[in-house]
């Protein structure tokens, strides 16, 4: 079994998993159908089936993006090797996103090329929403420049890059810019990063950089006849597209279908965080009962008991439940194991606050051991400082199990993304397991 064929077996996995706990009727254990709730998440368990079908049609979305009269649209043509897409030096000839399925010399995986209009083109809001969506939708970007880099498509070129998507940069018009390799186009690059004010810098690797003439302009011909008599004539030289056809291909070959599998393990990872978060608003109220509900038990038990470690051990018990019970109501799968690595977790993060609280109320506790121990009947004092010692000790854990309660809903809407076969773990390991040589390995650079 090949690298590539383990990925979409552990995709596969991870995504059949998640369709069979959202749709299994027994989600929400014992808690009654929320019918508002089933029509809030119809959307997003399509799109946890869609993003199964993805992986099992075997074909590659390429789209291209650049600002107006780069030449998307014909470096698209030029790779066809016809020209199917409309192209030209009118400003802004393609208005709408168009398709077009390509099948490579190979045959194994089928390529669909999306043309964009240029980000330029389209203003405002209906902008970002295109770009958004075919960013959401393609498994690999050509970003196409020409002439200098702007800082428009340097901001460009960061949004894309925070959707986890690997970019080719294709710099076109080569014949018009000779001057213009590789290592001036990575440099300028780091230079805009540099001079600019945006907090990030892109990072991309010089070999993720391509060269090609898609459209190249005709040029004047010296034609002499036999006769003797000469004429200039203009002709048209072929597109110079070897280069990124040869680098879409090797990618194709090496990680084709590794990109599938990331690209539908996003948007399953987006289909169940949205999922988890519309189920925790829509249990909200029940969920404030149950925290409220585990913080008087832990409160009364912790005073009332008089040993200082069985406080502890049963806090922490008690917290677990906790944690347990609110995943029941969401109706997130969550074992006993996950429930305690949540619960370390909320710890460590609350930045030594509950430690302190969990420390302060291990002191308190063997104080009141100590007092217990002590003869209520030789000396009654005791029983006032006991009480107090008690009181103080069961409102620092009640305190301490609020907040996790709290903590664990918001850690909760990441659904079951975080799991062992969650996508979130998926993609990590995809992105750890290819060579390094490869463009998904080079998405680690932004991680």
């Amino acid at each position: 079994m090949t690298q590539q064929d383990t990925h979409l077996q552990q995709t596969r996995a991870s995504l059949q998993q998640a369709l069979s706990w959202y749709t299994s009727v027994r989600r929400h254990w014992n808690y009654p159908p929320n019918l508002e709730l089933q029509a809030a998440v119809k959307q997003d368990l399509q799109a946890l089936k869609a993003s199964l079908k993805k992986i099992e049609n075997n074909v590659v979305k390429i789209a291209t993006f650049g600002l107006v009269s780069r030449g998307k649209s014909a470096v698209i043509n030029a790779l066809m090797e016809q020209n199917i897409l409309d192209s030209g030096p009118i400003h802004g000839v393609t208005k709408w996103p168009q398709s077009v399925r390509w099948t490579p010399p190979t045959g194994e995986i089928n390529i669909e090329f999306i043309d964009t209009p240029g980000l330029d083109e389209i203003q405002g809001q209906e902008r970002e929403i295109m770009a958004h969506n075919i960013a959401d939708e393609a498994d690999l970007i050509l970003f196409v420049l020409s002439e200098d880099i702007t800082r428009t498509e340097y901001q460009a070129l960061l949004e894309l890059k925070k959707a986890l998507k690997p970019i080719i940069l294709v710099f076109n018009k080569i014949d018009l810019y000779p001057d213009k390799d590789i290592n001036s186009i990575y440099e300028q690059l780091q230079k805009i990063g540099r001079s600019s004010n945006i907090n990030e810098q892109f990072l991309i690797a010089a070999e993720d950089i391509v060269r090609v003439a898609a459209s190249p302009q005709a040029i004047p011909i010296l034609v002499k006849y036999p006769d003797g008599r000469t004429s200039e004539e203009w002709e048209t030289p072929p597109p110079q597209i070897d280069e990124l056809r040869n680098k879409i291909l090797n990618i194709l070959d090496q990680e084709g279908k590794s990109l599938l599998c990331l690209n539908a393990l996003q948007k399953a990872k987006k289909a169940e965080e949205n999922i988890a978060q519309k189920t925790i608003q829509n249990r909200q109220e029940e969920a404030e009962a149950i925290i409220w509900k585990y913080v008087k038990y832990k409160s009364v038990a912790v005073a009332v008991n008089p040993i200082g470690f069985l406080d502890m051990m049963g806090g922490s018990i008690t917290d677990l439940m906790l944690i347990r019970s609110l995943a029941r109501l969401y109706g997130l799968p969550i074992t006993n194991h996950e429930a305690g690595k949540l619960w370390r977790k909320i710890l460590i993060s609350s930045g030594g606050l509950l430690l302190g609280e969990i420390a302060t109320g291990l002191i308190l506790g063997l104080g009141k051991t100590a007092l217990a121990v002590s003869s209520f009947i030789e000396n009654p004092a005791i029983l006032t400082t006991y009480g107090s010692t008690a009181m103080l000790q069961g409102g620092f854990a009640a305190y301490g199990t609020y907040i996790i309660g709290k903590a664990a809903k918001e850690y909760l809407e990441n659904g079951c993304s975080w799991g062992d076969l969650g996508p979130s773990m998926v993609i990590k390991n995809i992105i750890n397991q290819v060579d390094p040589n490869t463009i998904i390995y080079r998405l680690q650079i932004d991680e």
